[in-house]
């Protein structure tokens, strides 16, 4: 298994054990990694991302704009993140069709989803203006 010892043992608590730093990032690293392999809506959400960053270089917006898209990255991600989480975590508890695990994996992607649509709306506002004066122009 590549992915770093993420939990504390008894011992480690009996002895007042610290989680390193550099194990917690390295664990970070690795839940994002397993997100990006196994969700094609994350591999998608990387390529929109891809798209937002050459766009944004090729029409030169501002610092204030360029807040807006990372933002808009990084949340639309961390969403991404979470909701494979709970769905992993969900799936670890039952194996069955139950009413409730659907809530909430459905409640999960939602919210990725109200945060994809605001990226949406955020890209429109930024790049909009850029393009419309390229073509204008």
């Amino acid at each position: 298994d590549p992915s770093p010892r993420f939990k504390r043992t008894s011992s480690d608590k009996e002895q007042g054990a610290r989680f390193p730093l550099g194990r917690a990032f390295a664990c970070a690293r690795c839940g994002i990694a397993h997100a990006w392999r196994t969700q094609r809506n994350m591999r998608i959400h990387s390529l929109f991302a891809l798209v937002a960053v050459v766009a944004g270089f090729l029409l030169r917006i501002d610092a204030q704009a360029w807040c807006a898209v990372v933002v808009c990255i990084a949340l639309v991600f961390a969403a991404e993140c979470f909701n494979t989480a709970l769905e992993a975590a969900v799936d670890l508890v039952t194996d069955d069709y139950h009413e409730l695990a659907r809530v909430a994996k459905d409640c999960a992607a939602g919210a990725v989803y109200l945060c994809a649509a605001g990226a949406v709306v955020v890209g429109v506002i930024v790049y909009r203006p850029p393009v419309v004066a390229l073509i204008w122009s």
